[in-house]
């Protein structure tokens, strides 16, 4: 019998920093997909930041999917594995999430596979609405997703 994996799809970011919303959009947005499909195995979160003790939320979990907007150079949006790594990287995020990866490896000897989708954000000013080359990466961000969801769940997620 086939057993549905435990999924987390945490998005993170300041929803009034105009673009810095991406992650938290994606998370909802795949929230609302998961409901529609009874695919009641997908859990998200959001919150402003990544803290340690989400290392407890991702400890029983077979894959995670970390969402955040980025101001680096990519196109609309930037797929990459997360590994776990024991340094603090303290950026506008207080700890990334390789140093969450690691958190779980050493405090619950759990380090389910997880992945990072950076979307491609321009504009971070104080209570701005999210410009539209955001949202248009956003939505580009959302379909890769669900494909690459999908195809997880089905067993076809060779990574």
């Amino acid at each position: 019998m086939h057993k549905d994996p435990k999924i987390l799809v945490f998005g993170y970011g300041n929803p009034g920093r105009q673009d810095d919303v991406l992650g938290v959009k994606l998370a909802e947005a795949i929230n609302e997909w998961a409901a529609k499909k009874n695919y009641d195995f997908i859990e998200t979160d959001t919150n402003y930041q990544l803290n340690v003790e989400d290392a407890s939320a991702i400890s029983d979990k077979d894959l995670v999917i970390y969402a955040d907007a980025s101001r680096e150079e990519m196109n609309d949006y930037l797929f990459t594995k997360v590994f776990p790594d024991p340094k603090v990287n303290f950026t506008m995020h207080h700890v990334n999430p390789a140093y969450i990866q690691y958190l779980s490896n050493e405090l619950y000897q759990k380090t389910p596979e997880s992945f990072l989708l950076h979307i491609k954000g321009y504009k971070w000013k104080f209570l701005g609405n999210l410009t539209g080359k955001a949202e248009s990466n956003l939505n580009k961000a959302i379909d890769f997703l669900k494909s690459f969801l999908e195809q997880h769940i089905n067993g076809r997620g060779n990574h």
